[in-house]
């Protein structure tokens, strides 16, 4: 057979769903929601950082399931409105929508590469901040405003924050993933 013959041939690369122990599934969204609602009370900066956006992308990009994905953020969403003083359910759609992008995206890229990373967490910032936008002016009718320059500058923060934070939660990772086609 010609050397195009054989590559039309080869079964396709599978990729692994990496799974996490329950308590890390419950315990690492409920530390990132509660950093995000109480330290920007005693540490100024630290409002700018989005950690439950963070979480959601990599645990979507690690399951590498759109629907898993999309119940993560969905969970992870409405547990941050349900903390703070913003409107119930606009965290859940937005953060619903990022771990359905995200996962979808896992399935196309090589998610464990530090640059792939960096982009994904700025680009999901960024998708997270303008899906935000659109819902409140839409649904609530608040004028809020769009800085394109903070928007950007706050996003290269938080995928800077980011690439640590995903470090970080690969060491929690169980041992042996689930082989997905």
């Amino acid at each position: 057979m010609s050397e195009y013959g054989e590559f039309l041939v080869q079964t396709p690369r599978r990729k692994s769903a990496l799974r996490f122990r329950p308590a890390v599934m419950f315990l690492v969204p409920l530390a990132a929601i509660s950093f995000q609602v109480y330290i920007p009370r005693f540490v100024a900066w630290a409002a700018f950082l989005e950690l439950p956006l963070l979480v959601t992308v990599y645990f979507s990009l690690m399951r590498r399931q759109p629907v898993a994905g999309t119940f993560i953020g969905a969970a992870i969403g409405l547990t941050q409105d349900a903390l703070s003083h913003l409107p119930l359910g606009m965290f859940g759609i937005v953060k619903t929508l990022v771990g359905y992008f995200a996962a979808s995206v896992s399935q196309r890229f090589d998610v464990e590469n530090p640059a792939i990373r960096i982009i994904l967490g700025f680009f999901f910032f960024v998708f997270h901040k303008f899906f935000y936008w659109v819902l409140a002016r839409a649904l609530l009718g608040e004028p809020l405003p769009l800085d394109a320059a903070q928007t950007m500058a706050v996003g290269a923060l938080n995928a800077g924050v980011g690439l640590p934070l995903f470090l970080l939660l690969d060491k929690l990772r169980d041992e042996d993933p689930v082989v997905i086609r």
